[in-house]
């Protein structure tokens, strides 16, 4: 029998390999938003002990940045957990021979409109 009929046959190595890869990748993508919304956050920080040390009367709040920096760590924290369980959920249906049909990819598509709207919102 064929394997791409869903008989149940086990996938090739290549195709565990390649799921292991973009686990991999989705775990560098979620480490790097965690880091750079750590940076973000840490930035309206800078900033006033900045105007502290000018001694400026009335530093400005930079509060904005740390909701910035904490949604982006957030957002890195569900990348990692959404691309553990989707690791999981894939090699089960490879183990199963189930992996034929094909899946829209919401997520990263959604992952990038919000980043870009985080962006956004940060350059205004």
């Amino acid at each position: 029998m064929d394997a791409s009929t869903g008989t149940g046959q086990r996938a090739a190595l290549g195709d565990y390999l390649a799921a292991e890869r973009t686990l991999l990748a989705w775990i560098r993508t979620g480490l790097a938003l965690m880091g750079f919304g750590f940076v973000v956050a840490r930035f309206g920080l800078f900033l006033q002990e900045l105007q502290v040390a000018q001694h400026a009367l009335s530093p400005p709040s930079y509060g904005l940045s740390l909701w910035f920096g904490t949604a982006l760590i957030a957002v890195g924290v569900i990348v990692n957990v959404f691309a553990g369980w989707h690791q999981l959920r894939l090699v089960r249906e490879l183990d199963h021979g189930e992996t034929e049909r094909s899946r829209p990819s919401t997520h990263p598509v959604a992952i990038a409109f919000f980043l870009a709207l985080v962006g956004l919102a940060m350059a205004i």
